[in-house]
């Protein structure tokens, strides 16, 4: 049996304090702390977590993200917030985005006039692509 720590202390010194809501419940000999078994919530690979910040970066907004990715907007936002992250302001460009599998993003890029006038950036995005390209605001 693993030993627990204690999350108050970090002590592994505890001993059983009965069960709550069908798990176990210890009792930290040093602070007297109670605390219960952590929860094995759903983890979420990293790849996607920095897929996401990535792209909400690139300027796409929380939903877009959501929409792409499956992940919820509200957990986006929470690793916004998590890890700081801060846009940087650009108010005269619009980023759009398209996904590609890899032979329409060849063809893409076999014509000449979606090469100027904008910028555009090529991430993976699992099997297929997506292309972020900015273009000024038209006034």
């Amino acid at each position: 049996m693993q030993p627990r720590i204690c999350p108050n202390c970090s002590s592994e010194r505890n001993i059983k304090s009965g069960i709550i809501n069908n798990r176990q419940r210890y009792k930290c000999k040093d602070c007297n702390y109670n605390f219960t078994v952590n929860k094995l919530g759903k983890k979420i690979d990293d790849y996607y977590v920095n897929k996401a910040l990535q792209l909400y970066l690139e300027g796409l907004t929380y939903r877009e993200i959501e929409r792409i990715l499956g992940i919820s907007h509200v957990t986006i936002l929470n690793w916004v917030k998590k890890y700081n992250i801060k846009r940087p302001y650009k108010t005269d460009y619009h980023p759009t985005y398209k996904i590609l599998n890899p032979q329409e993003l060849s063809e893409y890029f076999k014509n000449p006039k979606n090469l100027s006038g904008a910028g555009v950036l090529v991430t993976e995005l699992g099997d297929k692509f997506m292309l972020i390209k900015w273009e000024r605001f038209k006034d």
